[in-house]
């Protein structure tokens, strides 16, 4: 059995498309040991409570720094035998504790045909800069933002200029495109 962790910070919609996933076997032979969530009272707890799936959930502010909290997660990664760290909307960028010990086996889905519009803002500013083709990015995760090598893409067209409406239309590829390629790299593992 894989093992996967999934890192989230907010409603946990990519969260619930892989544990999903998982649990009706469109991931073959793989589980969610483990969410991490930044957030204290984020919604994508109380789904992984939904599937039976250990939160660790802290707060950053309690702890002396990135290097701190990143020990600690490592510690868990490695007690759950963690194959694939899967970010799925997890708001921090990745430190050097964390890339160190699973350089390799961290992967990131971004709203942005990368390498454009990197960032948290990345529909926000397509938006604003015209864009016609939308897409999304799952990519390795490197010392760089949003810099990894690129695993997967899929485009989308979109004329309008409602930022919500591009990540609504755009969320619906991510939870596809996600578990695609979670499946794909298990796969080659």
């Amino acid at each position: 059995m894989k093992n996967l962790a999934v890192f989230a910070s907010g409603t946990g919609t990519n969260f619930t498309a892989i544990a999903k996933a998982c649990a009706e076997g469109r991931i073959p032979g793989a589980q969610v040991a483990v969410m991490v969530c930044d957030k204290p009272g984020a919604p994508v707890i109380g789904r992984a409570r939904e599937f039976g799936i250990e939160a660790f959930v802290f707060n950053p502010k309690e702890y002396s720094g990135k290097a701190a909290y990143e020990a600690d997660i490592v510690k868990l990664l490695d007690a759950k035998g963690i194959d694939l760290v899967c970010l799925a909307g997890y708001m921090r960028i990745i430190g050097e504790t964390l890339l160190n010990a699973y350089e390799g086996k961290i992967i990131n889905v971004h709203p942005s045909l990368l390498p454009s519009f990197r960032g948290a803002r990345a529909v926000e500013e397509a938006v604003a800069y015209g864009v016609k083709v939308y897409g999304i990015t799952i990519h390795w995760v490197n010392a760089d933002l949003d810099g990894g090598k690129i695993i997967a893409q899929r485009a989308f067209p979109y004329e309008g200029s409602d930022p919500a409406e591009v990540h609504r239309l755009g969320q619906v590829i991510e939870h596809e495109l996600y578990v695609q390629t979670i499946n794909n790299l298990l796969c080659e593992r």
